[in-house]
């Protein structure tokens, strides 16, 4: 892989490391990762991308990763020497597509992926949808890794990068013959529940044990915290206190909840099954940075093939770094190696598995990939 990076995160910045990428004549697609703060809008892009010879795919989120640094403004572009198979899976909130039937229509071997990445528009509302019609088409059979793109303006808007220019509301899967090894880890712990989900509508948990889900969840909340909810301060205090599914002999699945609707109900950042069981969780820094360490050693063990040049991919939710503030570069001291280069970006969701489990949207969680370099 050609990794280059523009810390200004301009589109010439852009347009001048995406050109040294494509000169290496053996580069067959492009990877990119790009911050929200840049303000790369659809139409200043559209054109520079439909010119652009190879498949190039890629998102834009509130922040990037680059070694042991994380970036608010900047660009990463990665050249592959290995030419990916992409599709665009449009329409990500519409309850009426068949995502099994788009995603596998015309493909090709399933022997020839081995690795996908998969991105999408971390505010669409059937992302789970997707990812289960992943499941049944791949099952088992590939290595996922990838998140949410978007702002943390919470503003749904293009934020995926494709041939045809900027798409929201939209994934897209970027099919690869490439080795790779998977880690995905949390930290956070258990303080309450469990709970049964009554109701609930996608990413929106109306009711808990029929009591309203802000109700159940305040009181648990305020009492482990010594704070009190108030209109102003909710996403400031509901960062620190996900929503865990549970899981049979797993890590649970995180929830975030972002936002209380005046009815009392909860919106969560990925879908939460009604007759589901959540608990309510908490965390502290050790936990998590021991949990992003957990995640980089998961990866190096699964990956298949020691002699191979590996590039780490990290996939780390933008919410961990709310939470971790200041201390967040003790999380990527714990997933940086010397012997690798370190690329990545802060999602609004991650997705993964590693071969050997069900795929997943998560929150608030560590994905570390090693890809063949």
């Amino acid at each position: 892989m050609i990794i280059r990076f523009d810390p200004e995160g301009t589109v010439t910045g852009f347009c001048d490391i995406l050109n040294r990428v494509l000169e290496t004549k053996s580069v067959e697609g492009v990877f990119v990762l790009a911050c929200d703060a840049n303000g790369f809008g659809a139409e200043n892009l559209k054109e520079v991308l439909k010119k652009v010879p190879v498949p190039i795919w890629g998102g834009i989120f509130p922040a990037i990763i680059h070694g042991k640094e994380k970036h608010e403004k900047g660009t990463i572009v990665i050249g592959l020497f290995k030419k990916p198979i992409v599709r665009v899976i449009p329409n990500l909130s519409d309850s009426q597509v068949d995502y099994e039937k788009l995603i596998s229509a015309g493909l090709p071997d399933h022997d020839a992926i081995k690795t996908m990445f998969v991105l999408v528009d971390g505010f669409a509302k059937r992302i789970n949808a997707l990812i289960e019609s992943m499941f049944n088409v791949f099952g088992l059979e590939v290595n996922y890794l990838g998140g949410g793109a978007g702002s943390m303006t919470m503003v749904q808007k293009p934020c995926l990068i494709t041939n045809n220019g900027l798409l929201a509301d939209s994934a897209i899967l970027a099919m690869l013959d490439m080795q790779s090894g998977i880690g995905v880890c949390h930290g956070w712990q258990t303080i309450g529940g469990p709970f049964k989900v009554t109701e609930s509508d996608r990413n929106t948990i109306r009711s808990l044990d029929w009591k309203p889900a802000f109700e159940v969840y305040r009181a648990v909340v305020e009492e482990h915290a010594g704070r009190q909810f108030t209109q102003e301060n909710f996403f400031d205090l509901a960062k620190c206190y996900p929503f865990g599914i549970s899981k049979l002999g797993a890590e649970k699945i995180v929830r975030d909840p972002f936002m209380r609707e005046d009815s009392g109900a909860l919106v969560c950042v990925g879908e939460v099954p009604q007759e589901s069981f959540v608990h309510i969780l908490s965390g502290d820094v050790n936990a998590l940075v021991g949990a992003a360490s957990n995640a980089r050693a998961m990866a190096e063990q699964s990956f298949p093939n020691t002699s191979l040049a590996r590039v780490g991919f990290f996939m780390d939710c933008i919410s961990r770094v709310l939470f971790l503030q200041n201390e967040f570069s003790r999380e990527l001291d714990a997933v940086y190696h010397e012997q690798w280069p370190l690329v990545g970006a802060l999602t609004i969701g991650e997705i993964a598995n590693n071969g050997k489990e069900y795929l997943e949207f998560y929150n608030k969680t560590a994905v570390v990939g090693l890809l063949e370099a």
